[in-house]
C-alpha cells in the first residue's frame, strides 16, 4: 500500500492511505436504501472525486475544508478516475503531515520577502506616509505571511499575497525612479502597500489557511472599500493630513483601473494610475506562469477566463 500518494501521481488500481484536504461531501442514498458519501479530495497537485459507500457519517458537509486520512483505491467511474474510500477520519493533533503536500505554497522565501518590504517602507522619507504603512503592515503581518491573494484566480496559495505584493513594491519602487518627475515615490510605495491587506477579511479560510470563500462583509462591501475604511480610521488615529489620508484612501478605491474590472472610482492620480497598471502587470504574469505550468511547448491553452482569451507557450 502506498502512502501519502499525490492526486496527480496516482493511477488506477492504486490502493493508498494518506491526509488529503477535504473539498467536497455531501451524504446521499443509494438505489438499494443505504447511504453513502460522495465528495473530493485535493491536494497540492490536484483533486479527485470519491465514494464511501455504506457510510452515515460523521464525515460530512461540515468537515469541507479540512484534513482528512483516508485510505482507498482508485478506479474509474465514466471514464474518470475515482477514490474508493475504506476508511475515513478526520486528522487529529497527533497526526503528522505535510501542509506543503496539501496546498500550493508560494516559490518564495517568506522572512526574506518581509525584510524587503520593510527595509522599503523605511526608505520613505515622508513620515505620514511612512507612519501610516509601518502602522498597518504591523497590523496585517501575521495574515501576509500567509494568506493567498485570491480564491482562484491568481496568487491563490499560501503566501500569496506576500509574494504579489512585494512583487508588486519591487516594480513600483523602479518604476517610481523612472517617472520620478510625476511620480511620489512615497505616495506609490505606501499605497502599493496597502492595496490588498483587506483580504484578510474579505474572505474566509480553511484550517490550512486556503480561501474557502467570500466572507459576509466582503461580498457586501470587498476589499477595496474596507481597505479604504481601515486606512482612513488609521490616518485619523496617526493624525495625517485630511488630503494625505484621501490620497491613500484613493489609491486603494482605484487600484483595479476601471469599475468594470470592481474599481469604486477611476484612477485620477499619476500615482493611482500606476498602482492599478502594477496590479494588472502581476496579477496577468502569475496567471501565464500558472497556466504555463501545465502546458507543454508549442501547445496553445483553452480559454482563460480572468484573460478572456487563449495563451500560447513558446518553445
Amino acid at each position: 500500500m502506498k502512502r501519502d500518494l499525490l492526486i496527480a501521481d496516482m493511477r488506477i488500481g492504486d490502493e493508498f492511505e494518506g491526509f488529503y484536504l477535504l473539498k467536497d461531501a455531501v451524504g446521499r442514498v443509494s438505489s438499494n436504501g443505504k447511504p453513502f458519501l460522495s465528495g473530493a479530495v485535493s491536494d497540492r497537485s490536484g483533486e479527485m472525486g470519491f465514494k464511501v459507500w455504506d457510510y452515515g457519517g460523521p464525515i460530512g458537509t461540515a468537515e469541507v475544508g479540512k484534513v482528512i486520512k483516508i485510505r482507498g483505491s482508485v478506479g474509474e467511474f465514466k471514464g474518470a478516475q475515482q477514490i474508493t474510500v475504506s476508511l475515513i477520519r478526520e486528522a487529529n493533533a497527533n497526526d503528522a503531515y505535510s501542509e506543503a503536500a496539501l496546498v500550493p505554497v508560494a516559490p518564495i522565501d517568506p522572512e526574506e520577502r518581509m525584510r524587503e518590504i520593510e527595509a522599503l517602507v523605511a526608505s520613505m522619507s515622508d513620515q505620514d506616509y511612512r507612519a501610516v504603512a509601518q502602522t498597518m503592515l504591523e497590523r496585517h503581518r501575521a495574515a501576509l505571511l500567509r494568506i493567498p491573494a485570491a480564491k482562484s484566480v491568481h496568487h491563490g496559495f499560501l503566501n500569496g499575497l506576500l509574494m504579489h505584493t512585494s512583487n508588486m513594491l519591487r516594480a513600483a519602487d523602479m518604476l517610481a525612479e523612472l517617472y520620478q518627475e510625476v511620480i511620489d515615490r512615497d505616495l506609490l510605495l505606501a499605497g502599493t502597500l496597502l492595496h490588498d491587506f483587506a483580504k484578510e477579511r474579505e474572505f474566509s479560510f480553511t484550517e490550512l489557511g486556503v480561501v474557502a470563500d467570500y466572507s459576509t462583509v466582503g461580498q457586501l462591501l470587498g476589499h477595496l472599500v474596507m481597505g479604504a475604511q481601515e486606512l482612513a480610521r488609521v490616518a485619523e488615529e496617526l493624525h495625517v493630513p485630511e488630503e494625505k489620508s484621501m490620497l491613500l484612501q484613493h489609491m486603494i478605491l482605484s487600484h483595479h483601473g476601471e469599475p468594470e474590472f470592481g474599481a469604486a472610482v477611476r484612477p485620477m492620480c499619476a500615482e493611482a494610475e500606476l498602482l492599478s497598471y502594477i496590479d494588472r502587470i502581476d496579477s496577468r504574469m502569475e496567471i501565464y506562469a500558472e497556466t504555463y505550468a501545465d502546458m507543454e511547448p508549442g501547445e496553445v491553452s483553452e480559454r482563460i477566463f480572468a484573460l478572456e482569451k487563449r495563451i500560447y507557450k513558446h518553445r
